[in-house]
């Protein structure tokens, strides 16, 4: 599976709007929403008012990724603001399976985030849950960082993984995708890649996406 999310984070804010009517008529498949909190990660982005403004313009699912501490306490008021998948950092869920079963309760696909020096083995006892996990391939918070080449042996390790224990679950990659590291994360095991940068400033972003996924 190929599919590709589109990261808002790098859209012109200013042109929203325009952006994702761009992106409904592009080849992506989903709308990657970051949401950070400034506790979390160091940057602030959008919360709740902003995602159910996107999610009147868009006519593709909304990939929403909480960069939050405690997320468990508003898996509520984003699938009322139009979520369709959420995923929660590992590393900030006290009560990670709790908190998968409550969105997935809620009506949502629901997903684990990973940072980048956390261990794919600390899933073994919640992948099953899981309908994807997010491999975070940069330090999350900002956009235009630099790929983490060991991403690569960490998508291959979790891969193994789900097909030992939950062949369904899709394998996200988030951070510094770009056109000469998306055919290796593809073929590593990625089904889904986010894109930032790559698509925004492109000089033909509806070209880049259709070259990111072929």
């Amino acid at each position: 599976m190929k599919l590709l999310s589109p990261s808002l984070l790098s859209a012109d804010f200013g042109n929203l709007q325009r952006d994702i009517e761009m992106l409904n008529a592009s080849e992506c498949d989903w709308l990657h929403v970051d949401v950070m909190d400034g506790i979390f990660v160091p940057n602030i982005s959008f919360g709740q008012p902003v995602v159910k403004h996107i999610k009147k313009h868009a006519r593709k699912p909304l990939d929403v990724h909480l960069m939050i501490m405690d997320p468990g306490r508003y898996v509520a008021d984003f699938k009322e603001a139009g979520a369709d998948i959420l995923t929660v950092h590992y590393e900030a869920c006290t009560h990670l399976d709790r908190t998968l079963h409550a969105i997935k309760d809620a009506g949502m696909k629901c997903g684990v985030v990973l940072n980048p020096h956390t261990p794919v083995a600390l899933l073994e006892d919640t992948i099953q849950i899981c309908d994807l996990v997010l491999l975070m391939s940069v330090n999350p918070g900002f956009g235009g960082q630099k790929f983490i080449e060991n991403t690569f042996d960490k998508v291959v390790k979790l891969k193994e993984l789900c097909e030992r224990k939950n062949p369904e679950c899709l394998i996200e990659v988030d951070g510094g995708v770009n056109l000469n590291n998306a055919s290796k994360l593809y073929a590593s095991g990625a089904d889904v890649l986010v894109a930032g940068n790559a698509v925004f400033k492109s000089q033909d972003p509806l070209q880049t996406i259709i070259d990111l996924k072929r």
